[in-house]
């Protein structure tokens, strides 16, 4: 979850708050936001007209300016490179309608002394996408800011749990040892900060490296990876690296690994390459092949590649609400989607384990997700129905509850860009559909 220089200062408060959704932002603190209704991108003519009027035109360089991003989010493949992750030749897998459907007046507390309801809840953090399976089948369906069905939508840190889920398949697999130094896979990083750093040190993102997704501090190395993956351009005359592949060698090491967590999508962007160093495959074929055609997806997936085609494996995955859905609900089958066995159920009883709550709650600002812990690129709560969570900037959501047989995606472009903003009401919200598809 990453974007510095926001020139919104609602958005420049919540990026230096913390970096990556690890802060804690207090109500108290909350600043004042845009109606949303008045940040839609059709309403505000955003890229309309041929050509648009300068000061409607979204850019690389401006998306970063809300609600410019809210059109990127659903049109980043128009504003530079990507690799399509094809859905396959098959039929597309059916997502069947529920014989109940969920209201948009479901009511549940709003962690305020309130409550609030499914509609209002979907106002209130910018939703531009909410979908909700119950069995399997699909219970809630909504596009309230001109997101199409059949159109994908940028999931940022939602990717990484993209590359958690891979890597783990080909550890249970027996391709990838997570107890191995990184640099037997990629020789290239002997000398950097993952020198002597384990595989499974960079899944539970345990790495000590010299590198922060500071966004109140320039000289901070988000903005530097940045123009590496080609999301943001470098500043006139840098010298700054301009892909993944030459960036990650420059970083060094800091503290010891294994010692705590701290998010850093740098991690991430190794085991993507790593991936790709052990199949002897693209990252968006390996997708493709592994993953999106046997779920039976609807449509391609994208991702966003670097300037010598290297793809943003930490944020640049691009995907529909109803494939993103057939995800989830694979992976709270166990593995188990459209008639096949598609990934291990070792993998997923892997990924639902954990990692230690007590080396999460070592990083700055994570009192407010206290239990949780992250292990191997996924969110784990601990919590008594054994959920499972991707995240991603501005409210990306993939909520798997396998006691509930619950599987919500919510995408989303918040003002503030920390998932930690809304934490405390999404929780509340996943809790309310848990209850009500049980009443089902």
């Amino acid at each position: 979850m990453l974007f510095p220089r926001l020139p919104f200062a609602l958005v420049t408060l919540a990026a230096a708050a913390a970096a990556l959704g690890m802060a804690s932002i207090s109500h108290a603190q909350a600043p004042q936001l845009p109606p949303p209704e008045a940040t839609h991108p059709v309403t505000l003519q955003l890229m309309q007209g041929f050509p648009p009027p300068p000061d409607k035109i979204v850019r690389l360089a401006n998306i970063l300016k809300y609600p410019n991003v809210r059109w990127a989010a659903q049109h980043l493949r128009e504003l530079g490179p990507t690799a399509a992750v094809w859905r396959g030749a098959g039929t597309p897998s059916t997502l069947p309608a529920a014989a109940r459907a969920l209201d948009d007046a479901l009511a549940f507390a709003d962690g305020k002394g309130g409550t609030t309801t499914l509609a209002d809840w979907q106002k209130a953090t910018y939703t531009d996408g909410l979908l909700v399976l119950h069995r399997g089948r699909v219970v809630y369906e909504r596009y309230p800011a001109g997101l199409q069905a059949h159109q994908p939508h940028v999931l940022w840190s939602m990717s990484k749990s993209l590359v958690g889920l891979l890597v783990t398949e080909l550890i249970q697999e027996g391709l990838i040892d997570p107890n191995a130094l990184i640099p037997r896979y990629l020789p290239e990083l002997a000398t950097s900060a993952w020198a002597d750093a384990t595989v499974q040190q960079a899944l539970d993102m345990t790495t000590g490296v010299q590198y922060a997704e500071n966004f109140a501090d320039p000289a901070s190395g988000v903005f530097q990876y940045l123009a590496a993956a080609g999301l943001q351009p470098a500043p006139p005359g840098s010298s700054a690296a301009k892909s993944m592949a030459e960036f990650l060698p420059t970083l060094r090491k800091d503290g010891e690994h294994g010692s705590a967590f701290a998010y850093k999508s740098v991690d991430t962007e190794v085991l993507g390459w790593l991936l790709q160093r052990v199949t002897g495959k693209p990252y968006a074929t390996l997708l493709s092949e592994r993953i999106w055609s046997r779920l039976g997806a609807q449509e391609d997936a994208y991702v966003f590649v670097d300037a010598n085609g290297g793809p943003s494996t930490s944020v640049g995955v691009n995907a529909t609400l109803r494939d993103l859905g057939r995800l989830g609900e694979m992976l709270r089958a166990n593995g188990r989607f459209n008639g096949q066995q598609i990934v291990a159920p070792a993998t997923i009883a892997e990924l639902r384990k954990g990692a230690d709550p007590a080396q999460f709650d070592k990083a700055p600002g994570t009192a407010m997700r206290a239990g949780y812990s992250y292990h191997n690129q996924w969110w784990v709560p601990h919590d008594a129905d054994g959920t499972l969570e991707a995240k991603g900037l501005m409210g990306q959501h993939l909520h798997i509850n396998p006691a509930a047989e619950l599987v919500v995606v919510k995408l989303s472009t918040h003002p503030v860009p920390n998932t930690a903003f809304t934490h405390a009401l999404d929780r509340q919200a996943f809790a309310a559909l848990a209850r009500a598809v049980r009443a089902l």
